[in-house]
């Protein structure tokens, strides 16, 4: 198992809940590793912890397939987790954040712009996907075809899905997309 990664995974967990991002027992964080035989091991935060409590007791390691190596219930969005890395290899951490400007937008009307300051802008918009149920696989295979070539989703009356080549890149993402709603919110106020 790759500590550093594990590390990372609490690290990433302490982070977005500090940055308020996350509250209570919302959200969920994973990287992707390699075992000794080169087969993909996930390390995933556990279900009913809020993110400030992750700790190297309480992650919970499974397979690319979600077998479960070791003790702990994974997160409700393991197949979410999994899907993504499936199908992108370039993905090595995720970050799922039920952050309140960008998850306002997702249970609103409005778009968030994409700005400029975080990869280049393909589109006006982020993108977005029609409700699915947290935890289904519906929802977990409509986001990962859509990260395929994006690099975070708004889950409409859901929350933020944002990945990276590690989880610290995918949580400064989501933080990123977090103030780009913030500062659009305050735009649409001052213009009433």
């Amino acid at each position: 198992m790759d500590n550093n990664l594990v590390e990372s995974v609490i690290s990433t967990s302490k982070y977005v809940f500090d940055r308020k991002l996350v509250s209570g027992l919302a959200g969920n964080i994973s990287a992707r590793f390699h075992d000794e035989n080169g087969e993909d091991i996930i390390a995933i935060t556990p279900t009913l912890v809020p993110l400030s409590s992750v700790t190297k007791k309480n992650i919970v390691i499974v397979t690319i397939n979600g077998e479960i190596l070791s003790k702990g219930t994974p997160s409700s969005e393991l197949n979410l987790h999994l899907e993504i890395y499936k199908k992108n290899e370039n993905v090595n951490g995720i970050v799922h954040t039920h952050s309140p400007y960008a998850t306002g937008f997702a249970f609103s009307n409005k778009k968030i712009k994409r700005l400029e300051g975080f990869g280049d802008i393909k589109n006006e918009y982020l993108t977005e996907i029609k409700y699915f149920k947290p935890g289904s696989i519906e929802l977990a295979n409509k986001c990962s075809e859509k990260l395929i070539k994006e690099d975070v989703l708004i889950l409409k009356n859901h929350g933020v899905v944002a990945i990276g080549s590690n989880p610290q890149k995918a949580a400064f993402l989501a933080e990123f997309v977090e103030e780009i709603a913030k500062t659009q919110f305050i735009t649409y106020l001052l213009e009433k």
